[in-house]
């Protein structure tokens, strides 16, 4: 099965579990696991990332491999069929929020998900009563795309940090 990363799944483990200066297994993990055909992203969420100015805007230079190209024509018809749900809901939410998810990497993960048959792994939970933003996982689940958090995906994928002797 392969796994495509949210951009906050890497932010939020850089600034809290799995900083890059306390647990660099996990960032050695990710690079194996992409290897492996099990785990990638995609080139909009690497383009969000490479906006900072901090150690993993560097990091995600140097994984070219690890982000998908959305530009082929299935992930382009899967992210107008995202974009039609998203906008035929859009009275329902609070103004500005089918930009905002239009504008980032959200739609474009979920539409690669769907043509590749990939697990979605953010942070975002299923609420079906938001209207302040459209969520992952609410969108994903229109879909009938599969969402894990990063946690789910370690264990998945069996990932252990070991330290050696």
């Amino acid at each position: 099965m392969n796994y495509l990363l949210d951009a906050n799944t890497l932010i939020e483990a850089k600034n809290r579990y799995y900083q890059m200066s306390i647990c660099p297994g996990y960032w050695d993990w990710l690079h194996k696991a992409n290897q492996a055909g099990e785990v990638n992203s995609i080139r909009s969420v690497r383009d969000e990332l490479q906006r900072g100015n901090d150690a993993l805007a560097e990091w995600a230079k140097g994984q070219a491999p690890l982000f998908l190209d959305e530009s082929d024509q299935a992930t382009q018809t899967a992210f107008a069929q995202v974009a039609q749900y998203v906008a035929s809901n859009a009275l329902q939410m609070k103004a500005g929020a089918i930009e905002e998810f239009l504008g980032g990497a959200d739609p474009w993960l979920i539409a690669k998900a769907m043509t590749i048959n990939a697990t979605v792994v953010t942070h975002e939970q299923l609420n079906l009563a938001a209207r302040r933003k459209f969520l992952i996982p609410n969108v994903c689940q229109h879909f009938g795309v599969r969402f894990v958090d990063t946690f789910e995906l370690l264990n998945a994928l069996e990932a252990r940090f070991v330290l050696g002797g």
